[in-house]
Parts: C-alpha cells; structure tokens; sequence
C-alpha cells in the first residue's frame, strides 16, 4: 500500500509518519517543501501541480496533517481552506480510488454547552479564522465526492508539542524558570479534552487502511473533559518544579469563550476500532522528556483548540 503523506514535519505529521511506516505492507512517501520530501508538494499551489505530483506518486491513501494554527487570516485560508480543496479537486481528477484521511479540528465546534460530549453533528460555529479556516477545509473535503474522511483532532499533547500551544509552551516556560521561581499563565479553569499524539497518529493509521466508506466526520480525542489547571500541575510535577505557578486570568479570546469541550468518541470506535490508550499524565510526563530548553516572549496564556 502506497501511502502519501503531506505536513509530516508538524507536530501531528511526525507522529502520524512514524505510525505509518510501522503498517505491514505500507511504503511511506512524504511530500511538502522540506529537503527531506519525497515529491515536492506545495498545497497552495492548485488542483494543477497538485495532480502532476500525484500522477507520480499514486497512492492507494493520501494523509492531510498539513496546517496553520497561526498567522493572518490570508495565510490560514490559503493553508486550511484552500489547500483540502485543490488537494481533493487534484484527487478525484488525478487518482479517484485513492482515499484521503485528512485533519480537522475540535475548533470548528467552537462553543458547547457544560457536560455535553460533542458527537459529529454538533453545530459547528467557530469563533476565529482558525476554526472557520478549517472548518471551509472540512467543508471542501467532504463534498468534493472523493472517499474521505475528516478526523477532527481535539486538543493534542504528548513528546513534541510545539511553544505555540499550551503544552509546549509551559514546557518551554519551566525550563527557563529552573526549579524555582513564578511562572504566570493565563486563566486555567476551562475544561478541554486531550488527546496523546500517539493516539491521533493511531486514529489516522486505522482510517488509511479501513476497508469501505467512512463516515464523512471522526471526532479524535480522549472523550474525558479536563480542567486545562490539571493538566498544568502535572507538567508541574513532571517538571519538579518548586516554584508558583500563578493563575493571572486575561487568557486568550477563545478560551475566554469555549469554558468547556470534549469530544464523543463513540463513532470512531465503532468503525475504525479505535481507542485512547495512553493516560494524560503519560502524554505530559513524555511531553516533558521530549522538551528542551527554549527561549518563551510572553506570558503562558490557555489557548483553545489543538497545539
């Protein structure tokens, strides 16, 4: 099985892409920018250029972790909205049996109500052009008539986080405090659902090779809400750091909005086989192995949506 995969060089994408070469049978071509790539791949380029890479590729499944968590709104459309659409417009034309796995986000839910999982039917009413972005991308993919499916990836942690969500960068921030000290973080009190990247790389390996349809929509997380403060004190832990950590408020928009979210899990189960099997105090303990020390502007605010 021939198995292209775009963003490996992401958070996401490096675990999918270790994940991927562990399939029996599987030969693993990574396309982007990257000196490393396989095939030159640029998403922003057009249905056009995407179709010439894909003819020499042929692949039986084609894995989407390409994406932007920041920048301006031109940007995250370009990457996140525009780029599904010209990659599912290049495979129906180019390569029609293939299937396409690509990545969504629980930031395309935005707000839901207190103690209610989200299941894939869930209003989706993003709060910023990031969850609108990827929400236009999920939009794209699911009706351009390609076998696809959407895994809507709550919020990730685990060895490799990157500074520009809340994990990584309150790793970033307690090597730079040492042992002691006062690290001042936003407002912790939200509830989020984390998922170990191991797991979502998982989730993305069973919907390559399923056999059949997929539903258009997968909800990956953990489907356990926890309060982002727990998941603070246990980096803290993991850290041994003996200094403050000080709750300031005055977190990001977004968080400010969304106070609670977790995923219903219970339809990637039952068609893909999948479970979480990692603990969150694993996925941080590692998160903190995996971390070094890293120059931080700013004070650790709580962000909604995955890192």
């Amino acid at each position: 099985m021939r198995i292209l995969l775009l963003g490996a060089t992401g958070f996401l994408g490096s675990a999918t892409a270790e994940r991927l070469r562990e399939l029996p049978g599987a030969r693993l071509l990574l396309g982007g920018r990257a000196p490393a790539s396989d095939l030159e791949i640029d998403l922003t380029a057009g249905p056009e250029q995407l179709s010439h890479a894909l003819r020499r590729a042929a692949p039986d499944a084609v894995v989407n972790c390409a994406g932007l968590v920041a920048g301006s709104a031109v940007q995250m459309t370009d990457v996140n909205a525009r780029g599904p659409a010209a990659l599912s417009e290049a495979m129906r034309d180019t390569v029609p049996a293939a299937r396409l796995v690509h990545l969504g986000s629980a930031a395309e839910y935005g707000p839901s109500a207190d103690g209610e999982p989200l299941a894939e039917s869930a209003a989706t009413r993003p709060l910023g052009p990031y969850g609108a972005t990827k929400l236009a991308g999920t939009v794209a993919v699911t009706a351009s008539g390609v076998d696809s499916v959407v895994l809507r990836v709550f919020n990730p942690v685990g060895p490799g986080a990157p500074a520009s969500g809340l994990p990584g960068r309150l790793a970033a921030e307690l090597w730079r405090a040492g042992e002691q000290g006062t690290i001042r973080v936003g407002d912790l009190s939200a509830y989020r659902d984390f998922v170990d990247v191991r797991d979502v790389a998982d989730a993305v390996a069973a919907a390559a090779v399923a056999d059949g349809p997929l539903p258009p929509i997968l909800n990956v997380g953990s489907g356990r809400p926890t309060r982002v403060r727990e998941l603070a004190v246990l980096l803290v832990r993991a850290a041994k750091f003996a200094g403050r950590l000080e709750e300031a408020g005055g977190g990001s928009a977004r968080s400010a909005a969304v106070l609670w979210q977790s995923a219903d899990i219970s339809a990637a189960r039952a068609v893909l086989g999948w479970r979480p099997r990692r603990e969150l105090a694993r996925s941080v303990a590692d998160l903190w192995q995996s971390s070094s020390p890293a120059p931080v502007a700013g004070p650790v605010r709580a962000v909604n949506g995955p890192a």
